[in-house]
């Protein structure tokens, strides 16, 4: 549509750099990896507005070999993130903006390229002085984590891989025309000594024309991570597997350590042929955890057992989310659109990890907890229908949730699936009008599919070996094409 005072982004489409790349962490010396960054950048700007980069995509592509090289032995996949040091410069002077961005679990292939797709939000820029502001990288950090099953441990090494752009190249990213507001680009008249607070923003200043909106980290100097309570209630692992009949299953209960993480998910209804989202992806709650509250183990017996087939391990771990309503669209019966909100009312979590016997192929992950559902908010082709307070489930519900080896342990998260089956509905309708057996047709039964994405965990104790903020989850089915 046509309108005054819009601009266009200037997309960088995206742009390519060779890149050196090493790691403190072992002497293989440096590899090429090439690098593209692709970001939506405002082609026009004011003084004292943010000039805010669009979601950023970084894609790092390294060889199979050199990436090996980089990760700890034996490693199948691995998750990741980066640091994107971009230098922010007007007239003749400049300051760094740093760009946070995750990469989901990615496998590690038996030969060829690996492409490394990481991707988030950036702050903004907020400049005090009019002239062409240019946007360019100076230096890449990535942090690498194994993803393969290691039940045993919670955190595997970390692998810190800088990369610095090749002799000759500039890094140019994308070029911003900041102008005074008349639209003349000229040097407004009592230019201020220190930028003007941004707009939603901290206002703290770098130098004395261009802000970058501080990270959470540097605002807060002890950051609160983990904004959320820890767990509490009873671990219930009755649904993992459970060792062979023989010798004695050692049992070890142990404080657990405090964890939290983001986590995303999709919830079939089978009869109405559709999906909601579970929690919010853009202000999603956080599930809490008391990782490694409980171990349970055998040793296979050497002599009688030479392939271990009873050896047996699982770790148990108490879990918490209190999930934010779900907004949910349907076509009822197949042709009445409704729209409705959902309430979620989730017991305690077990989350189980394990392995029987020495093939990790064995490894098992599941998630169980109860769970009942409310319904409000309910309109019928856009007529609101008063269903009440108390509309919901019969009773609570079992969903058991189940990752195999996918879901690697606690600290590293993975998808996990499952399907749960709806019980009636109950206190449906006001003023003596019985609604329970529609929601109960158009609703219960089973074969209800439920697909969940828990990211890595942050662990507040040492945010400096985990993934300190939380890193987003990724909505099942989404993963980006490398």
């Amino acid at each position: 549509m046509s309108g005054g005072g819009s601009a266009a982004d200037e997309s960088t489409g995206p742009v390519g750099f060779a890149a050196a790349c090493g790691a403190e962490e072992n002497d293989t010396g440096t590899v090429t990896a090439a690098v593209g960054v692709a970001v939506d950048v405002p082609a026009t700007g004011e003084v004292g507005r943010p000039v805010q980069p669009g979601p950023v995509t970084l894609t790092v592509t390294l060889s199979r070999a050199d990436l090996a090289g980089l990760l700890p032995e034996g490693t199948e996949a691995f998750v990741s993130r980066a640091s994107l040091k971009v230098k922010v410069a007007q007239n003749g002077e400049s300051t760094e903006a740093p760009w946070e961005l995750h990469a989901p679990s990615t496998p590690l292939p038996a030969d060829g390229d690996v492409a490394l797709v990481h991707s988030g939000e950036v702050p903004y820029v907020t400049l005090g002085a009019a002239g062409d502001v240019d946007f360019s990288v100076k230096e890449l950090t990535i942090e690498l984590r194994s993803a393969t099953a290691e039940p045993e441990k919670t955190a595997p090494p970390l692998t810190t891989v800088t990369c610095r752009l090749k002799e000759g190249a500039n890094g140019h990213l994308a070029t911003t025309r900041v102008t005074d507001g008349t639209g003349t680009g000229a040097e407004p008249s009592g230019t201020p000594e220190t930028s003007p607070t941004p707009v939603g923003g901290s206002g703290r200043t770098r130098d004395k024309s261009i802000a970058v909106e501080p990270s959470a980290a540097e605002e807060d100097e002890d950051p609160d991570y983990c904004p959320v309570d820890p767990p509490v209630g009873e671990m219930d692992s009755s649904h993992a597997p459970q060792a062979s009949p023989g010798r004695p299953v050692n049992v070890i209960e142990l404080p657990g350590a405090f964890m939290c993480a983001n986590v995303l998910g999709l919830a079939n209804v089978q009869k109405l042929n559709g999906a909601m989202v579970v929690n919010d992806p853009d202000h999603p709650a956080l599930i809490s955890v008391l990782s490694t509250k409980r171990i349970s183990s055998r040793e296979a017996d050497d002599w009688e057992d030479p392939e271990g087939r009873g050896r047996y391990l699982r770790i148990d771990n108490l879990a918490n989310i209190e999930l934010p309503d779900a907004d949910s669209t349907f076509l009822t019966f197949g042709f009445q659109p409704v729209t409705a909100k959902v309430s979620f009312e989730t017991g305690p979590m077990t989350i189980s990890i394990g392995n029987i016997g020495y093939d990790l192929d064995a490894a098992f992950s599941t998630v169980y907890f109860k769970q009942s559902l409310r319904i409000h908010d309910v309109k019928v082709n856009g007529t609101p229908l008063d269903v009440g307070n108390n509309c919901r489930t019969a009773k609570p519900f079992d969903v058991v949730l189940s990752g195999g080896s996918a879901y690697t342990n606690v600290a590293l998260g993975g998808r996990l699936d499952g399907e749960v089956t709806i019980p009636p509905f109950t206190g449906c309708g006001t003023g003596g009008e019985d609604l329970n057996p529609l929601f109960t047709a158009a609703i219960s039964g089973p074969g209800n599919r439920i697909f969940m994405n828990q990211a890595p965990t942050c662990y507040p104790a040492f945010p400096e070996s985990s993934y300190c903020p939380p890193a987003p989850a990724e909505l099942p089915g989404t993963k980006p094409k490398s």
